[in-house]
């Protein structure tokens, strides 16, 4: 007959506590590092502050064909037409804004705010629900479908 003897004590399961004790110290290492990172700027980066250097207020009114009239709400000209079932971008990021201004029970009477930046972005401000569009953030094509409100104005002048 044979005989298994097992001598000492039994073999330990799951990790080795070494093996616990370094990723118990790394993750505490990282925790302190962001936590100094932060505290001291270091390993951040900002972008430089930039100024306005075009601004419209615009209002959208809808039209009875289907389009949309894009207006100076300074002086209530017409600067751009939004052709029925054209412009995309500009008719979804302005159906977005106006679902806002409703339920906020806001009406069109507060003009949106179309900004140029100095380091040539652009911006779309409702100043009704204080919600920023950087336009910029959507590719240039889309961006320029705003940006050309701006050259039709200075058309009009």
């Amino acid at each position: 007959m044979s005989e298994l003897s097992v001598k000492g004590d039994a073999k330990q399961t799951g990790a080795p506590r070494a093996l616990l004790l370094g990723a118990l110290a790394l993750v505490g290492l990282t925790i302190v590092g962001s936590g100094m990172a932060r505290v001291t700027d270091v390993g951040t980066s900002r972008m430089a502050p930039s100024s306005p250097v075009q601004t419209l207020l615009l209002r959208f009114d809808d039209l009875a064909d289907g389009g949309v009239a894009v207006r100076n709400a300074v002086d209530g000209s017409q600067i751009y037409k939004v052709e029925p079932a054209a412009d995309g971008f500009i008719r979804a990021t302005m159906r977005g804004l106006a679902r806002e201004r409703i339920r906020s029970g806001v009406g069109p009477e507060i003009p949106f705010k179309l900004t140029r930046w100095s380091d040539g972005t652009l911006s779309l401000l409702d100043e009704t629900s204080g919600r920023r569009i950087d336009l910029d953030a959507f590719g240039p094509t889309n961006a320029g479908a705003f940006a050309q409100f701006f050259s039709s104005q200075e058309l009009l002048k």
